[in-house]
């Protein structure tokens, strides 16, 4: 591949709802510019994107790829990202690095869920860009109703650059509005072709649209369109490409990828209206050194600095750490160190990558995209540079994970490669996490969705060989008292030789709050208990209170109050006195009337305004309290409610059934509290080691066999 100037490499990102044809628009561009020789399909699986064993068998990406093309002397690094809502992280790290966004609409389904997601985040990373309205040659596709309902995502910065020609199954190309040229398709391509003169007349109101942004560009062209004067072809070009990088006009191209109808136009137009990478504002960092802010050109003249925004782990091939060089030349001799673990880096190979073809290269300019191989260290979100010349730039912002479930081995004997596979799969997917939970003793993977949790354990088994099976995630209850009682343990031994002695008085008394820590009281007076046997005494009841009464979970909001006791001059020890505290706290527990806590979570829910009804009712089925709601940007309620642990299980899949998959939650703990009767007779049950109503049913069943007998 050849090297190319900054000025001539563009970076560009495609985003929209699942299923709208980003990857056969990757496709299409590729064959264009000679990179495959033949268009390849989702459903053959052999696609340049979706490389992956599960993506192949899914038929649709969960990982963003990078595809480098050679077309009309430019470098176009075009990165296909997933459209399903479970892998949204991958568009977030992606859209940190591109220059332009490319919003891939259907032109059957229109502004779908993922297309408004897709124009959110467009907002919100305030870069150019461009709409693909695809699958034109569909019967029934309705480009006007689409450029309608775009319209009112972006009012009138909604500008169509290139129509059909023909509807549905009877369209035979393009027309490029701009310049008024057509292009019909013929044997796989399009080639230029005359626009008969009763479409140019239907185009018309088009092209007065485009003249008419054009002239607002500056107030010359505007006064030169208001004289009635004719604008030139530069001018056009010009004053359109200014509307584009400024985010005044997003222009509406019309395509069909399948057919490769529309998308050699659509590749022109990236290289005139889309911005190189030093065409955009400085990027900001902080200098490691002494942590001041400092701002850094995308410019080969810059020191040396890199950012790693996805990293990909296969243990076949190694780790590829894939990167957007944001200032300097990178070749193999750059000294490199990665600022936010101050360490030195060795890289001695430089990749381009084209899905999972890598491709080496001398050196790479300021805005052009690479990868290292086995930096073991580096993790995505690093910053690489110059060790003369630091900076560390701001780290990725992921979306945060709504989704728990329990993970383990099939096989006890790959707890350890179950570790590893774990470990690495993290490094490439950021938005997945584990723990482990000491009190349920659990491995807990947490994520965005369920076929995010289920694609993991597939890649588990493919990679690592480990089988694991996914379960519900068990709710870390705790136990408290509601009353005063007092309590006498003794412990007393003799078998031969010394003897054991112990003996203790204990008041165990709720404290205000039931989420308060165990506190221990030392009342003792005239040496009942010794001074140097009250720390076992302490120790013994919190040893205790890890395991309640009722179900042995960790008890919380108690105060244990020693005030009486005796000893032995012989015999007592602090192993007597340990378990004659145990014995006091098994008979006081049992008295001060036992609860059962549940944990209480805070809910943010983010949802348009015509499914409040329903999510709110909902709340209320799972025991949900709402404790106030204020309207957001876009039409847009927020939803903040109070739910118990126990019911928001699967509340991320939920909340996308109920909302069209437009909702949105993030969720904190909050506290615990008392749960109801009927929550605490299950769980005691459970710590049983069954069901309240299987164990009736049981005792039931026994009943009607022995009147049988």
């Amino acid at each position: 591949m050849k090297n190319y100037p900054t000025k001539n490499i563009r970076n560009i990102l495609l985003l929209g709802h699942g299923g709208s044809g980003k990857t056969t628009l990757v496709e299409a561009m590729a064959f264009n510019a000679g990179a495959i020789d033949r268009m390849g399909r989702i459903d053959e699986g052999n696609t340049l994107s979706d490389f992956d064993n599960e993506e192949k068998r899914r038929m649709f990406s969960i990982s963003s790829s990078v595809i480098p093309i050679e077309y009309g002397g430019h470098k176009l690094n075009i990165i296909d990202t997933p459209g399903y809502f479970d892998f949204v992280g991958e568009s977030a790290a992606a859209l940190e690095v591109a220059d332009a966004v490319i919003i891939v609409v259907d032109a059957l389904a229109g502004v779908q869920v993922g297309t408004e997601k897709a124009i959110e985040m467009l907002r919100q990373a305030d870069v150019p860009a461009f709409i693909v309205v695809n699958k034109i040659d569909r019967e029934n596709a309705k480009i006007g109703k689409v450029v309608e309902e775009l319209k009112a995502s972006f009012g009138n910065k909604i500008v169509p650059f290139i129509q059909p020609w023909g509807e549905g199954s009877e369209m035979r190309g393009i027309v490029n509005i701009v310049d008024m040229t057509g292009r019909e398709r013929k044997d796989n391509r399009c080639f230029d072709a005359e626009v008969p003169a009763d479409l140019i007349k239907v185009l018309e109101p088009y092209r007065e649209m485009i003249m008419e942004s054009v002239a607002q560009t500056s107030e010359d062209l505007m006064e030169k369109y208001f004289d009635g004067e004719e604008l030139t072809t530069e001018e056009i070009h010009h004053g359109l490409r200014q509307g584009v990088l400024a985010g005044d006009l997003v222009p509406v191209m019309s395509a069909s990828a399948v057919q490769n109808i529309g998308v050699e136009t659509i590749e022109n137009m990236i290289i005139d209206y889309l911005p190189s990478p030093d065409e955009g504002n400085e990027v900001g960092g902080i200098d490691p050194r002494d942590s001041k802010e400092i701002e850094r050109p995308i410019s080969n003249d810059a020191p040396f600095s890199a950012r790693v925004f996805k990293t990909v782990v296969d243990p076949f091939v190694g780790k590829l750490s894939i990167f957007k060089v944001m200032g300097g030349t990178l070749n193999s001799s750059t000294e490199i160190i990665d600022a936010n673990q101050d360490a030195k880096v060795k890289a001695n190979h430089i990749y381009v990558l084209r899905g999972n073809k890598q491709i080496e290269v001398d050196s790479l300019v300021a805005g052009d995209i690479g990868a290292f191989s086995k930096l073991t260290d580096v993790k995505t979100g690093d910053t690489l540079c110059d060790p003369a010349d630091p900076i560390v730039y701001p780290p990725i912002d992921f979306p945060k994970p709504v989704i728990s479930m329990a993970i383990d081995a099939k096989d006890k004997g790959s707890i350890d490669k179950l570790s590893t596979g774990l470990h690495r799969l993290i490094e490439e997917d950021p938005t997945i996490t584990v723990t482990r939970n000491k009190e349920t003793k659990q491995t807990v993977i947490s994520g965005i969705g369920e076929m995010q949790l289920e694609i993991i354990s597939n890649k588990l088994k493919q990679k690592f060989d480990v089988d694991v099976e996914l379960s519900p995630m068990k709710v870390p209850y705790r136990e408290t008292i509601k009353k005063s009682a007092d309590a006498e343990g003794k412990h007393k031994k003799q078998s031969g030789g010394s003897g054991q002695y112990g003996h203790v008085f204990v008041k165990f008394e709720p404290m205000p709050d039931p989420n308060d820590d165990f506190r221990f009281v030392d009342k003792v007076v005239g040496g009942a208990v010794p001074r140097n046997f009250i720390p076992a005494v302490e120790k013994g009841l919190e040893d205790c209170m890890q395991h309640g009464v009722l179900a042995g979970y960790p008890v919380t909001g108690v105060q244990a109050t020693l005030y009486d006791g005796s000893y032995h001059p012989v015999d007592s020890d602090e192993m007597s006195f340990k378990m004659a505290a145990a014995l006091a706290y098994r008979e006081g527990m049992k008295k001060a009337n036992p609860v059962i806590l549940e944990p209480i979570y805070s809910l943010k829910i983010t949802v348009p305004e015509e499914y409040m009804g329903d999510v709110m009712g909902d709340l209320n089925k799972k025991r949900g309290r709402i404790m106030g709601m204020e309207p957001a940007v876009g039409g847009l309620q927020v939803i903040t409610a109070e739910a118990p642990l126990s019911e928001l299980e699967k509340y991320a899949t939920e909340l996308r059934s109920m909302t069209q998959a437009r909702g949105e939650f993030e969720m904190t703990f909050a506290r615990y509290e008392e749960a109801p009767a009927s929550v605490s007779e299950k769980v005691i049950a459970d710590a049983a080691g069954g069901d309240t109503e299987d164990k009736g049913a049981k005792k039931e069943k026994g009943k009607k066999d022995k009147k049988k007998k």
